[in-house]
């Protein structure tokens, strides 16, 4: 049975992030190994920096040693106490770990902090306690002290794996075929508030296959957002020089009210009629007699796939209008039988997440309460959600955003193939590829 620590997330990720951005891996857990030094620096010694954490009632106190410990060496100390979010620190004197964990009995008198393993009491004297925001503590009883190893939050072994997988994701992009080679390249229509990420998807995606940021589709911070036309982006293979299977549609922003994009015109895009730089109008969708309408569009102009674009740290300020707007949307993509995904974006910005946590985002308690709030609100399955931090201000391609990006990539080739199959399940002989 996997031994877990008595830390909250919310706790660990404070404590992590405090000592520099750092994973923990539990080594010791009292109640489960025994209340004993002995077996505290058994488990605990030569594992490189560790942090010590002893619960006592409604208090968290801890030590950090960042160097590695051993019994008989000094080594410098410093002394924390987490109340709520809030770490006080307290810099101690260099000491041997032993004289400051123990079994038995006769310790110094001038110690600043110290614990008695086997009769599990802590002692802090008056003048540390002081400077943690804590009351005197003299031989105070807890209940639990735990151990765990620091390391990088991306260690060698880590990075490694992700470059692997970085390659595996790239290579399966590339060679990807539409099914039956129905069309040349299935297309990806993105939709979305303005400032939600849509464009710079565009340019994240991008970037990831010529090997370096690029900014071609224009974005910016205007409310009523940066563009008005409809743009259809292909992107050519740097080795081959043959486009790659996908084409990225990057439509208008949707406005509550007024202003941005026209439903009528979403089923005039789906269906294929409206041509790479339409101008749209918010007030009038495209008509037949447009000089840009498409009047007998072919399978490989259709759409094949759509994402909602959200930025995942405003998704509980969603106002009643828009949430009715895209429920609407999704009403004609459902009609249509267009399978729809979610594209969560700016996730590292959120409060608390860190380059790590990127390896394993959908993990991260933060994001599970927004993919739960999307689903709640939207209705949005919450495996059809995808979570990606895009370049807006980078000039250094990351391999940790390159495996988001390319991931939501291939994902949405998957089920642009499952449109494709319906489509030809449904045995259409009027289907003009």
């Amino acid at each position: 049975m996997a031994v877990r620590t008595h830390l909250t997330w919310m706790q660990e990720k404070n404590l992590q992030t405090y000592f520099g951005g750092k994973q923990f891996t539990l080594l010791y857990k009292a109640s489960v190994h025994e209340f004993s030094a002995y077996d505290l620096f058994k488990r605990c010694c030569d594992q490189g920096p560790i942090v010590v954490v002893i619960y006592k009632e409604h208090y968290v106190v801890g030590a950090y040693m960042k160097t590695s410990c051993k019994k008989e060496e000094k080594i410098p100390i410093v002394l924390f106490a987490l109340e709520e979010n809030t770490i006080s620190e307290c810099k101690i004197s260099s000491y041997v770990p032993t004289e400051l964990f123990y079994d038995g009995s006769g310790r110094r008198n001038d110690l600043e902090f110290h614990i008695n393993m086997r009769k599990q009491v802590m002692t802090l004297n008056l003048d540390t306690s002081e400077k943690l925001r804590l009351p005197h503590m003299q031989a105070s009883p807890f209940q639990e002290c735990e151990v765990f190893r620091c390391e990088d939050l991306l260690d060698r072994r880590t990075l490694e794996g992700i470059n692997e997988l970085h390659e595996s994701l790239l290579s399966a992009v590339n060679t990807y075929k539409p099914h039956k080679n129905l069309v040349p390249q299935v297309r990806i229509l993105l939709l979305g508030p303005t400032r939600a990420g849509k464009s710079s998807f565009f340019n994240s995606v991008k970037s990831v296959f010529r090997g370096h940021v690029t900014h071609q589709a224009l974005v910016g911070s205007e409310p009523t957002g940066v563009s008005d036309t409809y743009r259809t982006y292909s992107i050519k293979d740097t080795v081959d020089g043959n486009f790659l299977p996908f084409i990225l549609c990057d439509t208008m922003g949707l406005h509550e009210r007024g202003k941005g994009l026209c439903v009528d015109d979403i089923a005039y895009i789906l269906k294929g009629h409206i041509s790479d730089r339409y101008q749209f109008n918010s007030m009038k969708p495209i008509t037949p007699s447009h000089c840009n309408y498409i009047h007998y569009p072919l399978l490989k102009d259709r759409i094949h796939c759509a994402a909602f674009v959200l930025d995942i740290n405003s998704v509980k300020y969603i106002s009643h209008e828009m949430i009715a707007k895209i429920k609407e949307i999704r009403r004609q993509l459902i009609k249509c039988g267009m399978p729809h995904v979610v594209l969560l974006t700016h996730v590292d910005s959120m409060q608390l997440i860190t380059k790590g946590d990127l390896t394993d985002i959908y993990r991260c308690i933060p994001v599970k309460h927004k993919l739960e709030a999307v689903h709640k609100k939207l209705g949005f399955a919450l495996s059809d959600m995808l979570v990606v931090s895009n370049y807006t201000s980078e000039w250094e391609l990351d391999p940790v955003k390159d495996v988001l990006i390319l991931s939501a990539l291939r994902h949405m080739l998957w089920i642009s193939d499952d449109f494709l199959e319906d489509l030809t399940a449904q045995g259409n002989k009027n289907l003009v590829v």
